[in-house]
């Protein structure tokens, strides 16, 4: 059964989920990049957030803002604001 869920977290919700995202999964947000990077190619980003909680056993907070994360560095390499 899929949760609905929101990836729209506050600003300090997001900053303070990224910060435990170490010591909560035992990997660093790179490996967590990776592992989006790697996975299936989906178009939304609840998909993702969904896959990631399925595929890593992720509570979908921690997914969605580890997805979030992972969209903000992408525009940011591709040098949009």
């Amino acid at each position: 059964m899929e949760v609905p869920m929101s990836l729209n977290h506050s600003p300090e919700t997001q900053t303070k989920l990224i910060a435990r995202v170490p010591s909560i999964t035992g990997r660093e947000l790179p490996e967590w990049f990776q592992a989006i990077d790697n996975g299936p190619s989906f178009l939304r980003c609840d998909e993702r957030a969904n896959w990631l909680a399925q595929e890593h056993g992720l509570t979908h907070g921690y997914a969605a803002a580890i997805v979030h994360e992972h969209e903000r560095h992408r525009r940011n390499r591709m040098g949009f604001i």
